[in-house]
């Protein structure tokens, strides 16, 4: 199979959802409108998640044949990216996005010409948060939601599924998947990305490619923003050791990102103290953030693993 050129090129738009009906309310229609304008044959995929179908009916009801809906009951993101792949084999290009997210004008065109240009297995795009209310000083100054931005055509070695253009032909080529055992725990994309680039793929960055993704109040938390600096290290230094392979290089993953841990644990505690002393919101925030990361990286190459979807 090879990627068609121009107008007969297929693309899917997947978004995944688990009981967010609001959110599928305001992004479904603001993708739709790039996929109708597009000169490609274009459609969105929406896998649901939630084992009792909840979104079925809300799908139905935009009343597009461009919107098409599947139930995938098993629990964990891993196997909802996994069933909108295997929903796509036929088609050439696979874009994954939230559902919480919305296109600027342009993204579906920039993020087209960019993959004509490069042929790369992977385009990745930028993702901007839009805040539901302002974040407190403390949030803002320690940056937790502020991402990369990169020139494009940029190379990358990883790359999360929040706004990302897979080449289908080249994913079969490589033959990877979604690991599940990531399901629950977040970081099924890191490994993913990462496993494609180790067999030779090429991940490109887009920046006009622009997803503006909206941060409710529940997620302006300290308690939350920390929650995903921990769970972010774990899953770093857990998906390091799936790429090792051997018992050899596994011992040295864990040795290293056990350093690598302990290391940010102590920074990040003296940037505590310094933040304290100086009454710094910066210095404590983005202390408790590196500390909260370094403990991530610690445990999991001690086999703990932090659940950030974990459900009832």
């Amino acid at each position: 199979m090879t990627a068609r050129a121009g107008s007969d090129r297929r693309v899917v738009v997947a978004m995944l959802t688990y009981r967010r009906p609001d959110d599928l309310r305001v992004a479904v229609p603001a993708f739709l409108a790039q996929v109708e304008a597009a000169d490609v044959e274009a459609h969105i995929l929406v896998v649901d998640n939630d084992p009792d179908g909840s979104a079925a009916q809300l799908v139905a009801g935009f009343g597009s044949d461009r919107v098409r809906y599947v139930h995938e009951p098993v629990p964990g993101i891993a196997a909802a990216r996994n069933r909108a792949v295997g929903e796509s084999s036929e088609v050439d290009l696979l874009i994954f996005v939230d559902d919480d997210e919305h296109p600027a004008p342009g993204w579906l065109a920039a993020m087209l010409a960019t993959y004509d240009r490069q042929r790369a297995a992977c385009v990745v795009g930028p993702v901007v948060s839009e805040f539901s209310e302002d974040p407190e000083p403390w949030i803002t100054a320690g940056r937790f939601f502020d991402r990369r931005r990169l020139p494009t055509g940029t190379e990358l070695t990883v790359a999360a599924t929040n706004n990302l253009l897979i080449d289908m032909a080249q994913l079969q080529r490589h033959g990877v998947r979604f690991d599940t055992v990531f399901g629950l725990s977040g970081g099924s994309d890191t490994l993913f990305t990462r496993a494609l680039v180790r067999r030779g793929a090429r991940l490109v960055w887009c920046d006009e490619a622009v997803v503006y993704d909206r941060v409710p109040a529940s997620r302006l938390t300290r308690e939350w923003v920390l929650r995903r600096a921990r769970r972010s290290g774990n899953s770093a230094s857990r998906v390091a050791l799936v790429l090792a392979g051997s018992v050899a290089a596994r011992a040295g993953v864990r040795t290293g990102y056990f350093a690598r841990g302990v290391v940010r644990i102590a920074a990040g505690s003296a940037r505590r103290v310094v933040g304290a002393v100086t009454r710094s919101a910066a210095q404590d925030a983005r202390g408790r953030r590196s500390t909260e990361r370094g403990i991530g990286m610690v445990t999991g190459v001690l086999g703990h693993v932090v659940y950030e979807y974990r459900r009832d």
